[in-house]
């Protein structure tokens, strides 16, 4: 899934687009990549001559993503959005900085129609930057 089909999917855009191509995904995985570069504007904040990407951000990336996975099983995805309801026993292991490809593997774990809970994991090549427990409700967009 390339960007322009992600954008379809997903109501974020810049800055707040975390998810730059989704490598696979099967009918309760998604794998996507983050392509992290210096002109991320969090850097210039976080942390200057030290730059980090803040832990949020990479959270962010897995739900995106999960939220992905879960858009793809709705029938009438543009009138819904999957919202953060919880993020459970977040784990940061590695520092992300620029230059860095972010690789988002997620599955789902629970499917109750409108809620879903999910475990996420974030590598940096084979490292392990970071992993998560998340759940995400859908709900119905104000157009």
């Amino acid at each position: 899934m390339e960007i322009m089909e992600i954008m379809e999917y997903l109501p974020h855009r810049y800055p707040f687009l975390m998810v730059d191509r989704v490598l696979e995904t099967t009918e309760n995985k998604i794998t996507g990549i983050k392509n992290v570069t210096i002109n991320e504007p969090f850097f210039q904040g976080h942390f200057p001559g030290d730059p980090i990407m803040p832990g949020v951000m990479i959270v962010e990336g897995m739900a995106q993503c999960g939220g992905l996975l879960v858009l793809k099983q709705v029938e009438d995805r543009k009138s819904v959005s999957p919202y953060f309801a919880a993020i459970d026993k977040v784990k940061f292991k590695r520092p992300v900085r620029p230059g860095d490809q972010l690789r988002y593997e997620v599955e789902i774990t629970v499917n109750r129609g409108t809620l879903c809970k999910m475990t996420g994991k974030t590598f940096v090549g084979t490292e392990l930057a970071c992993e998560a427990e998340m759940t995400a409700v859908i709900v119905k967009r104000n157009q």
